[in-house]
Parts: structure tokens; sequence; C-alpha cells
């Protein structure tokens, strides 16, 4: 394939991007109040509703519920901009029920990290980095870094990734094959592994995906440090933001020899409340004016919860009864999630504790804000994954949504505005 092809005729995902994960349906306009706030002060995000098939599975959802809660608040907030759909994290085998509402697709190749592929391919595609990159290709405004290409840590990369780009391009396949030249948005996701990747390995990987002709818009890494659910990063910023920048720049190269759009950024995943990396996000992005998409997800549903508690009355009922059942099924729960959580059972506060509590007290124990002698990063993680018991719960939960909108969409713009976009985009 022509590697041309990756300039596609629709662009409007912008230079920042985030995804806005909203589980149950009812919190898109309070999502995009915060964006419009953003605008007002220079600050252009486009928002992608992202919704995973293992959160469907887990709710009872299907994507075109989520493409009409995502269109419906759009409606509803008289929001005239671009906005998106992802299918998030999905494979060849689940892209299927996804193809016809969504209009983003996170292709999830991290499975296929390390797996074995063609000699003859893997010689292909070392054989096509050293023609377009030679050995010690200068970085894009970097002040003349030049990035180590040796032979054999090309060939290595190329044996590790081969089979993942492959796999990349079979689902782009099959999505372009049903939905045509219809605009839709690419992320290829390898977050989900053990190994941070090298800026080699981008360069590797991208040179893949090049060759199999997938047009990615979004490339989200695994850099190094722990990305838990819901709670601050855990790891060292400074070699996090040294991996950013590094990172940022192979992705300009790209873009000048493999025919990336000129729109090609950084995803960051499990993006939700990273605090500590937001400083050094937020200074590299403005100085270099590189583009990020940042994937907050199940932060939505944690205010729904700090909005029920607030509540008291009926709502700080459900939520108190919702932490019962989340202690007596926390291993059930945490299972799907493992890789990024760490709880320790022992600072869990036992239910008998939290039935004493009054609302500002649990919701002092869950909202993250770390200054608070309260707050409680297991308390948080367990309820982050306990929206399964929520959905179980039914009519009686969404019914508690409608009862408490106001106090709820408060939340949950705060959270997105203050805590999240504030922090992470320049303006």
């Amino acid at each position: 394939m022509n590697e041309s092809r990756h300039s596609t005729t629709i662009r409007a995902l912008g230079r920042f991007s985030i995804g806005i994960g909203d589980r149950f349906g009812y919190e898109g306009v309070a999502l995009l109040a915060a964006l419009a706030a953003a605008r007002q002060d220079g600050i252009v995000v486009t928002p992608v509703w992202n919704k995973s098939n293992r959160e469907h599975n887990l709710i009872g959802t299907c994507p075109a519920d989520a493409r009409a809660a995502a269109d419906a608040a759009v409606k509803e907030a008289g929001w005239t901009d671009p906005y998106w759909l992802d299918a998030d994290h999905i494979a060849l085998g689940n892209v299927e029920r996804f193809l016809d509402a969504c209009d983003f697709f996170t292709l999830d190749v991290a499975e296929q990290i390390g797996q074995a592929c063609e000699p003859s391919a893997m010689e292909a595609l070392a054989r096509r980095v050293e023609q377009l990159f030679g050995s010690t290709p200068e970085l894009p405004n970097s002040g003349g870094e030049k990035l180590a290409l040796g032979s054999a840590s090309v060939r290595s990369a190329a044996g590790k990734y081969g089979a993942a780009v492959a796999e990349a391009g079979r689902i782009f396949r099959r999505i372009q094959t049903h939905r045509g030249e219809r605009g839709f948005r690419v992320e290829v996701s390898l977050d989900e592994t053990d190994i941070p990747q090298s800026p080699q390995d981008l360069l590797v990987i991208l040179t893949g995906l090049a060759m199999e002709g997938v047009p990615a818009d979004t490339l989200a890494p695994r850099f190094s440090g722990r990305f838990n659910k819901g709670v601050d990063y855990v790891g060292d910023p400074r070699q996090f933001a040294r991996e950013f920048e590094q990172d940022i720049a192979v992705l300009a190269l790209a873009r000048q020899k493999l025919g990336f759009d000129e729109g090609l950024k950084l995803s960051v995943h499990s993006g939700s409340d990273k605090f500590a990396i937001y400083g050094p996000i937020r200074e590299i992005l403005a100085r270099t004016g590189a583009g990020l998409h940042l994937k907050t997800a199940g932060t939505t549903w944690l205010e729904e919860v700090v909005g029920l508690a607030l509540v008291g009355g009926n709502g700080l009922a459900f939520v108190k009864e919702l932490w019962r059942q989340a202690i007596a099924r926390r291993e059930e729960l945490s299972k799907p999630y493992a890789p990024v959580l760490d709880i320790e059972p022992s600072r869990l506060p036992a239910p008998t504790e939290v039935a004493t509590w009054d609302g500002p007290r649990f919701a002092a124990a869950l909202r993250h804000d770390q200054h608070c002698p309260h707050y409680n990063p297991h308390f948080r993680q367990l309820l982050h994954v306990a929206f399964r018991v929520a959905a179980e719960a039914g009519d009686g939960f969404r019914a508690l949504l409608r009862e408490h909108r106001a106090i709820i969409a408060r939340e949950v713009t705060v959270n997105l505005l203050e805590r999240h976009i504030r922090r992470v985009f320049p303006s």
C-alpha cells in the first residue's frame, strides 16, 4: 500500500480530544458543559464518548445505546462542534457489534505483542525502517537529538511487534470494508502490556502500521509507571515526562517520513486522575505544540456516586448498600481490572463503619482530593469497579440518577473541568 493513503479527507478530532466515559448514559450534557466552559477559557477539546466491549457486557448495554445517549446529549446541550463515539479496546473477534454505531475505533493489539510473526514479514519491516530512517535519524524539534537504530534492535522490535501491527491491519480493513470511506477515526492501543515501548519501538510500530495501511489518528503506548483506575499516577513523573516528549518527537518523525496525517498524536489511557503527570504533560504540550488524546473513562461513574452520597436520604442509602455488596464481591469485581488496581484489603472500611457516615463523609472518602484526610484511594478503586453492582440494581438506580440530576451533574461537570481539562490541556 502507498503510505500517502494516511492523508484522509475528514479530520475533525482536533489538537486536543478527551475520552469521556458515561457508563449509564445520563451524564452527556454535564460532560459537554465542562467542555463548553473550557472553550470559554480558550481550551478547545473534542469529546469522544468511549465504552468498551467489556463494559457493555458487564452493564448489559450495546453500542447502539451509547450512540443514542451521545446523540441525545449533543442535541439537548446544543453542541454544534464535532464529537465521536469510540469502540474502545476492540479486537477482531468483537468489532462487528460496533461497526454501525461507532465512528472512532481503538484497535487493541496488546495481546499480539511478542507473538511470532513470519520471518519474511519481520525482515521486510526491519528493512523498511532502515531504508526510511537509516541508523541515526534526527528527531524533529529536539535540539539535534538522534535516535539510535541498530540493526539488531530494529529486528528485535520488528519481531516483537510485527504480529501486533499485522493484527491492527486486519481489524482496520474489516472496519473499512463495512464503513467504506465514511469518516472514522483510528487509535492503535499498545498500553495493556507489562513493558513500556521505547522510542525505537514506536518508530518500528509506526512503520509497520504505515505498511499495513492503518491511518492512525492516535497511538496509545505503554509508559513507565502504573496507571491504576481512578487514582493518581504511581512512578517517577520526570521519567514519564522524558518518555512522553521523546514519543512526541517520534510521532513528528513518523508524520514526516511515513505520510501520517499532521493530526497524529499520543493517547494516554487510564488517564483519569493522573494529577502527578498533568503538569509535565501540559508544559510539554504548550512548548512543543503537540496534541493529545486523554481517556478519562470511569470517573464519571464515581461522580454519580459522590452526588448520590451528597443528596442523603435514598441516595446515601443506595451507595452504602453498594459498598456493602462491593466488599462482599471484591474479588469478583476486581478480577477483570486486576492489572490496573492496587487495592489493599486492610485499607478498606468495613460496611459497618460506612453505615455510620453521613453524605459529606462518604463523599470525602471517595472524591480524589489528596489534601483531604478522609480520602481513601483503596475505597475509590473498589467503587470504581463496582459499577456492575449499580447496573444490577436496574431501574432503581437509574431512577435515582434522574431524581437527583442537578446535584450529580454539578459533580460530573466540576470533576471533568477542574480536575482534568484545566489541569492537563494548555489554552
